[in-house]
């Protein structure tokens, strides 16, 4: 594990993850949750599967950080 790259994935992109695919909940629904508008969701959700799936595609380490 020490030799994989290390993707980052910040505490705020890992809870719109989880809201969305863990509790089901919709874009507007998890925006509320997170407290923000549905805009500023969306780009965080999509860094988020950018960063995921390339961990998964290329083999790295996901590191939650704050």
């Amino acid at each position: 594990m020490r030799d994989l790259e290390v993707v980052e994935l910040t505490v705020e992109e890992m809870e719109a993850y989880r809201l969305r695919h863990i509790n089901g909940l919709d874009q507007q629904e998890a925006a509320e949750k997170m407290h923000t508008s549905t805009s500023t969701y969306q780009r965080i959700i999509y860094s988020a599967y950018a960063k995921i799936a390339d961990a998964l595609i290329n083999g790295k380490a996901i590191k939650i950080i704050k």
